[in-house]
């Protein structure tokens, strides 16, 4: 299976956000690239929100481009066999840290957002992990700086993106 049948397969699945999810197997339908980088009509992305449910906080990145504190994420690579697998190879390399799970039920949420050019925007499938109790984050060559929130600190400093996938994970756990 390819990781574009794969990305399909999981939208198919997702039950909620019927329109966007809609919107993205129409990409997907329209650009058989769609999950690529190289894809200017835009591509799928996955990410990540890297929690700590014992102590009731997230690890959010300061993205060095774009000045926002986000969760980790980014491209898929073609090494990636699966977009859950991309979604925890992009929280692992941004984070540094080992020993991440995935909650179960696939995503949490979409976020369709534009991008600057030559692409025009991120299809992004958004997960929730789990960091292990022991969890010693270090920070990456993407990042300006890496820092745990509480959860009700993030409304202060991300946007309204993230505080929905926060909502979106914490109901999961």
């Amino acid at each position: 299976m390819t990781l574009h049948d794969d990305a399909v397969l999981v939208l198919k699945s997702y039950e909620d956000q019927t329109e966007l999810r809609q919107a993205y197997l129409d990409h997907l339908a329209a650009h058989p690239d769609g999950i690529w980088k190289s894809c200017h009509a835009g591509h799928v992305t996955a990410s990540a929100l890297v929690i700590d449910p014992e102590q009731g906080r997230v690890l959010l990145t300061l993205h060095r481009k774009l000045r926002m504190w986000l969760q980790m994420g980014g491209h898929c690579e073609p090494e990636d066999t699966s977009l859950e697998a991309a979604a925890l190879r992009e929280a692992t390399e941004e984070s540094g840290i080992t020993g991440l799970t995935l909650l179960p039920g696939g995503p949490a949420r979409l976020d369709l957002h534009p991008i600057p050019a030559p692409c025009h925007f991120h299809y992004d499938v958004q997960y929730g992990v789990v960091a292990p109790p022991d969890a010693v984050q270090e920070i990456s060559d993407e990042s300006l700086d890496l820092r745990w929130f509480a959860y009700d600190e993030v409304a202060a400093v991300a946007d309204e993106s993230v505080v929905r996938l926060l909502e979106a994970t914490r109901a999961r756990l």
